[in-house]
Order: structure tokens, then C-alpha cells, then sequence
């Protein structure tokens, strides 16, 4: 039985697109599996990631955090699957998320990572927001994300 190749999203509709980057100390392997195997220990709230690295594989995750400052703590799902894993170097997923996020639309976070001085540089584009105040708010939200990936996923010492 062959199996049919899986489709990537058609994002011609939905044109708004970010690029962000960052030059982080881990090493590109570390990040490549902060990315594919190791979600919960620097961004999923912990026991909510269910993810297998492989190609079309579906994932699931959530992050939680208080809107406000001492206010209640609110989940927020994630959902997608991955579309390209090149080890080391791209993690490509589709992700999906609701209401201050992506607003429902399945949209593609393409992760590259390339080896510099010590540490990684990492270019992250996230294309197929339906809406630019959609990919605004998230524009905010991922240089806080990848500062928290290096800080959680540097070298000790």
C-alpha cells in the first residue's frame, strides 16, 4: 500500500508572514531537539506535549501563563504537525492556535538553525496569518520565546 504524500497548507489567502532571529549559545543539535523532542522543558506547559518527530506527524501542547500580572493562570492549546525535520539544521510545523494567537488559521513556523561562533543562529518565519493584527501580536510574542529558548537551553558555566 503506498502512501500518499501529506499536503502542506495553501496560505495564499492568508498572505501575513513574520521573520525574527537570534543568535543563541547552545549548539544547533541542542536546539533542534528543544524543538522536536524536548518542547516541555523550555516553552509546553510540562505533561501536556504529545509529539513525535517525524514528517506528518501530528502534535499537540499547551502553554499557560497569567494575562495579568498575580491574575489567573490560562491554558492555551497548540496543535499542528510537522511538515520538514532536516536534523540539526529546519523544524518546519504547521500551528494553530485560538483567540490571541492565531486566530484558528493553520499557519507554518519554518526554524532554521545555523552554526555560529559557539552557539546558533536562528531564523524563525512564521507565515499564513489571516489578519495583520494577528501576526503583530505574535511578532511581540516571539523574541520572548526565543529568549527564553536560550535561556533555558544554554550551556552551563
Amino acid at each position: 500500500m503506498s502512501q500518499e504524500p501529506f499536503r502542506k497548507p495553501d496560505l495564499t489567502s492568508r498572505p501575513f508572514r513574520l521573520t525574527t532571529g537570534r543568535t543563541l549559545a547552545a549548539a544547533p543539535g541542542v536546539l533542534y531537539l528543544a524543538w522536536t523532542e524536548q518542547f516541555d522543558r523550555w516553552f509546553a506547559a510540562p505533561g501536556s506535549v504529545r509529539m513525535t518527530p517525524e514528517e506528518s506527524a501530528p502534535f499537540f501542547f499547551e502553554t499557560e501563563y497569567a494575562p495579568e500580572p498575580g491574575g489567573p493562570v490560562a491554558r492555551h492549546p497548540h496543535y499542528g504537525r510537522f511538515l520538514r525535520l532536516e536534523r540539526d539544521r529546519l523544524v518546519e510545523l504547521t500551528w494553530v492556535t485560538g483567540a490571541g494567537g492565531t486566530e484558528g488559521a493553520e499557519t507554518v513556523v519554518t526554524v532554521e538553525l545555523a552554526p555560529e561562533g559557539d552557539g546558533t543562529r536562528l531564523t524563525l518565519t512564521h507565515a499564513g496569518f489571516a489578519s495583520e493584527e494577528a501576526r503583530d501580536r505574535t511578532a511581540d510574542a516571539w523574541p520572548l520565546v526565543l529568549e527564553q529558548l536560550d535561556r533555558q537551553t544554554a550551556p552551563a558555566g
